[in-house]
């Protein structure tokens, strides 16, 4: 079993910086009314990026060993939070958008489908604490 570490120090207020094993630095902050510098992206925001970063690189991955020509590719992300505290994604929808000629749709369907049920860590660990639904459409 392998181990992750991460580290984070604060700057001020609410603002902080943190770095993982890979050694790269992200500022977290949030709003000035809470007593932040309101410089940087909101933790919770970081879990939206990764879980779309995650089934991105599984997905562009796949379809390249399928030999697909993707002529550009991303992740619109969208997610609803509850009213009352801790205000958690209630559901979080994922639209895949690629961009290419003569795409084979049955590749693509099966590369969301493997990353969302087999490969994306990410979603695994969220999936359990809220809905996950997703689409594509290609351009």
């Amino acid at each position: 079993m392998g181990t992750k570490t991460a580290y984070l120090k604060r700057l001020k207020g609410i603002t902080f910086v943190g770095k993982t094993d890979s050694n790269h630095w992200i500022t977290m902050d949030g709003p000035e009314e809470f007593g932040g510098s309101n410089a940087g992206i909101r933790p919770k925001e970081l879990l939206l990026l990764a879980l779309a970063g995650c089934t991105a690189s599984d997905v562009v991955a796949i379809l390249t060993k399928k030999r697909t020509p993707l002529d550009d590719f991303e992740i619109n992300i969208k997610a609803d939070i509850s009213d009352e505290h801790p205000q958690v994604f209630t559901k979080i929808d994922l639209e895949y958008v690629f961009y290419g000629k003569d795409l084979n749709t049955k590749d693509i369907e099966r590369a969301i489908e493997l990353s969302q049920t087999k490969y994306c860590a990410v979603t695994a660990m969220l999936e359990k604490a809220v809905e996950i639904t997703h689409s594509y459409r290609i351009n």
